[in-house]
Order: structure tokens, then sequence, then C-alpha cells
């Protein structure tokens, strides 16, 4: 059986600041279906979100075999409360088993279900991220159709907050045209901070074909304009991912940066390739895990 835990490598991506760390998804696929997402381009079926076979066999086993130092992400490539984990309940079976544990983990969402489990997150080494990619309920609505609406995400920023969980809010992707006033990112991390976040993490769309597709095609008066700006004014990377131009990335990474540590909270950006715009002890905010239960030894 292939692990469930497994160290986290973008493919290598020399883009990539990550601290170490182990990624653990419980699920293949993810049903929030965001327009953006990067998924698509390698796993088929992409916004079907299924458990993968035999999750919580796999994930006893491999815990076994990590690093408690090393904390665990869930997750990376697919929501873990995407859908379906409201009847699944794979995901709180995972937290079950490792907080008491004491490992270390940073819960990666977009999904107001995981307040169904603050009783077992209140309690952990675990930090939560939330997505938050704009305030205008209805372009969320169009690029993440399946996400609860992002005033719903603020709610649970507080609430997390209010239970002394330590809180990241990721403002990610900004997409060109759709999400990139600077006026109305700046209010998203304004709010995400009143709320209690204590890190943002700020990232650019990555093009990829497909997805790039399917924003045109949700976009039409503007379609155009966003392709050209990454296939033609854009840098064209490995694995053929579109990135918007080194100018036009630095600009707006540097407002948001210099707004957000006036506001009183941390800051980075991922995958950019700037790291003189992470001011934070880790981009991703895994140095926020907080320890409240020691690591067991696992046998």
């Amino acid at each position: 059986m292939s692990r469930v835990v497994s160290i986290f490598d973008p493919w290598k991506d020399e883009m990539c600041t990550c601290p170490p760390k182990y990624s653990c998804s419980p699920y293949t696929g993810c049903s929030h279906s965001c327009l953006y997402c990067y998924i698509s381009s390698y796993i088929p079926n992409a916004f079907i979100a299924r458990p993968k076979k035999d999750f919580i066999k796999r994930l006893i086993r491999d815990i076994r075999r990590i690093d408690p130092k090393i904390p665990i992400s869930m997750a990376n490539s697919s929501d873990p409360y995407t859908p379906p984990e409201d009847k699944l309940r794979l995901t709180r079976r995972a937290l079950e088993i490792l907080i008491p544990k004491g490992l270390k983990l940073i819960i990666l969402t977009k999904s107001t279900l995981v307040l169904r489990d603050i009783d077992l997150i209140k309690c952990g080494n675990v930090a939560v991220s939330i997505t938050i990619t704009t305030l205008d309920s209805n372009v969320a609505k169009i690029i993440e159709p399946m996400a609860p609406d992002p005033w719903e995400r603020l709610k649970v920023v507080e609430k997390l907050s209010e239970k002394e969980i330590p809180v990241i809010v990721r403002v990610d992707p900004i997409i060109p045209y759709v999400n990139d006033d600077i006026g109305m990112l700046e209010n998203v991390i304004s709010e995400a901070i009143k709320k209690g976040a204590k890190h943002i993490v700020v990232s650019t769309y990555k093009a990829r074909r497909d997805s790039l597709n399917r924003l045109a095609k949700a976009f039409p008066d503007i379609g155009k304009a966003i392709k050209e700006t990454y296939l033609t004014r854009g840098i064209k990377m490995k694995r053929t991912v579109y990135y918007l131009s080194k100018t036009w990335r630095r600009k707006i990474l540097k407002q948001l940066m210099d707004f957000t540590l006036k506001e009183g909270a941390t800051f980075a950006v991922c995958r950019e390739g700037f790291r003189e715009y992470i001011r934070a002890q880790s981009c991703d905010g895994t140095h926020l895990i907080p320890n409240r239960v020691e690591p067991l030894k696992i046998a």
C-alpha cells in the first residue's frame, strides 16, 4: 500500500520555501471545485472527492515511521473538509488518532466544517489555515462554487481564535482582473486580522492551461485579458505552469506585505521566489503550532 503520510515536496519546486513537513490527505480530489485549482492537471475526476482506500489503516501504519518533530499538513491537494467529510468523517477520525499522540498538525481548509472538530483541535498541537480569496460573495461563488461564503469563513477565523487556536489566513490565489483590486485585498487582510488571524499568506495565481480555460469561460468579458496576461506577458515555468511577470508580482505583494505588517500580523508569500517578502519564522504558519501535548513514542 502506498503511503498516506509523506514528505511534502511540490514537484521539487525551487519556488517553494516551506519548512520540512509531511502531507496527509484523507481524500483524493476535492469537491469544492474551485476554478483555479491545479489538481485537475494531474488527478482524474479531480472535483469529485472520494476517500482513499483503507485510509485509517494506512495512517496508523505511516505514523509509526515519521519524525514527530516534523509537522503534518492536512491537506495540500485536497481540502480535508471537502463536502463528503460531513458524512464520512475521515478527517475527524484522523484527528482522533493524531492529536493524542502529540503530533504537530496544520489544517488547511476553506470550509466551515472545521468548527465541528473544534473540541479536538483546541486540545492539540494544531494550527488552522483558512483560505479567503475575496470578500465579494458573488465572485467567490463563481470561482469557488462549492465552498462556503467568505464571510462565513471569517466567522470561522473568529471562532477558532476565541478558543486560542492559532489561525493563518491564506489570500490565495490572487487572479488578475478577478480579485486583484488592492483595496479589496487589504480589506480581506484587515478583516482577517480583526477576527484573530496571526499570520497572512499571499500568493498569485499560477496558471495551468485547464484552470486558465475554466476562468476564461467563467469570465467571458475578461477571459481574453487573463489569458494574455499569463500566456503572452507572463513567465512560463517548468511543468507548463505560467506565472505573472516579476514586476507585477513584486508590486502587489510588496503592497500587501507592508499593509499586513502595519496591521500587526506576520506575512509571507507562497511559491513566489521572493524570500525578502517572508516576514515570519515560516512561510506556511507552522511556526504557530502550539505545544499542548507531549509527543508520545509511536510504536
